[in-house]
């Protein structure tokens, strides 16, 4: 859970406030007793900033228009053509 301290603290105690930052520490900063930042320890590498967020539809893949080929529905007999060039 973040801290919350006023701006002047952060300003007259940078050092310390940094310190426990490194070491971890999350605090809110406000101004005029509304939090207006927080201050966080830095990402360690780049692979800790890149951050994977997973494809998300919120209609549902039956939303999603289905175009048509131009050269027509493919068939199993297209199909089984492509297989007889893999032998």
């Amino acid at each position: 859970m973040a801290k919350t301290i006023p701006h002047r603290e952060l300003r007259n105690n940078s050092s310390a406030i940094l310190a426990q930052v490194k070491a971890g520490e999350t605090f809110e900063i406000t101004n005029h007793g509304e939090v207006v930042a927080i201050l966080g320890p830095a990402p360690i590498s780049e692979e800790e900033e890149m951050r994977i967020i997973p494809a998300f539809n919120p209609g549902g893949w039956a939303d999603i228009p289905l175009e048509k080929s131009p050269l027509g529905p493919i068939t199993q007999e297209y199909w089984d053509e492509v297989r007889e060039d893999r032998f």
